[in-house]
C-alpha cells in the first residue's frame, strides 16, 4: 500500500498571498459566490466540502506562477510535446463537492482528447499536471484535494522548494523527477527562477542551452 506524502509546511511569516477562509459553506452557496464575483477578478477560489478558501495572489506568488508556466511551456516545445493550457480555469466537481482554480493546469498526455473544445470536468479526465504556488499557509489539504480529483501529477512551490507528486493508489507520493519531464533535474527550475529575477528572457535562453547541451 502506498503511503500518502505529507502536506508540506509553509514558512511562518512569508508574504505571498492574502487568504480568507469560510467554513460551513454549502455547494450552492459556493456557486452563488462564484457567480457573483467578476470574471476578471484577481482572487482564486478553492472549495472543499464545506470549506471555501479565497486567495488573492501577491507579487511573489504571481511571479513564481507565471515563470513556472514559462518553464513548462519551454520544455514542452523542446520535447516536441503538445499542450492545452487551462490556466486558473474553474474546475468544479459537484459529485465530490470540490471546486478549484489552480495557479496553472495543463493537458499534455491527454491533450488529444480535449483539443479544440471546452473541457467538461467530471466527464473528461482531469488535467495531467496541476501547479499550485502556496507561499503562505493554506487550510486546504491540497495533496488530498487534487488526489481525490484524480490529477496524475501535482507540483507545489512554496517560494523556495519545488515538490513533485505523482498519483499512486489514489494518494500522492513525492518523487524527485517529474514523469512528464523525466530528463529535467530540479536544479534547472531553481536556476531558471533565480536567473529570471534579473532577466526572464535570459532564463529561457539558458534553459534552451541546457537542453541542447544535454540532448
Amino acid at each position: 500500500m502506498v503511503i500518502a506524502a505529507p502536506e508540506p509546511k509553509s514558512d511562518l511569516h512569508p508574504v505571498g498571498e492574502q487568504r480568507v477562509l469560510l467554513r460551513g459553506v454549502s455547494w450552492q452557496g459556493y456557486l452563488q459566490i462564484l457567480e457573483a464575483l467578476p470574471q476578471s477578478r484577481g482572487s482564486r477560489l478553492t472549495y472543499d466540502d464545506g470549506v471555501l478558501e479565497i486567495t488573492v495572489p501577491l507579487e511573489d506568488h504571481e511571479f513564481s506562477g507565471r515563470l513556472i508556466e514559462r518553464f513548462i511551456l519551454t520544455l514542452v516545445e523542446l520535447m516536441g510535446l503538445r499542450i492545452k493550457t487551462m490556466g486558473s480555469t474553474t474546475m468544479n466537481y459537484p459529485g465530490l463537492r470540490k471546486g478549484a482554480e489552480p495557479d496553472n493546469a495543463y493537458y499534455i498526455q491527454n491533450q488529444p482528447l480535449v483539443k479544440g473544445r471546452n473541457v467538461v470536468f467530471g466527464e473528461d479526465p482531469p488535467p495531467d499536471l496541476v501547479v499550485e504556488v502556496d507561499i503562505t499557509h493554506t487550510d486546504i489539504a491540497k495533496n488530498q484535494f487534487y488526489a481525490s480529483l484524480g490529477v496524475p501529477e501535482f507540483w507545489r512551490f512554496n517560494g523556495k522548494v519545488w515538490r513533485v507528486y505523482v498519483l499512486q493508489d489514489a494518494v500522492y507520493s513525492e518523487v524527485e523527477l517529474s514523469p512528464t519531464f523525466p530528463q529535467v533535474p530540479k536544479e534547472w527550475l531553481y536556476e531558471f527562477l533565480a536567473t529570471a529575477k534579473d532577466d526572464e528572457i535570459a532564463a529561457v535562453q539558458d534553459l534552451r542551452a541546457w537542453w541542447q547541451m544535454n540532448h
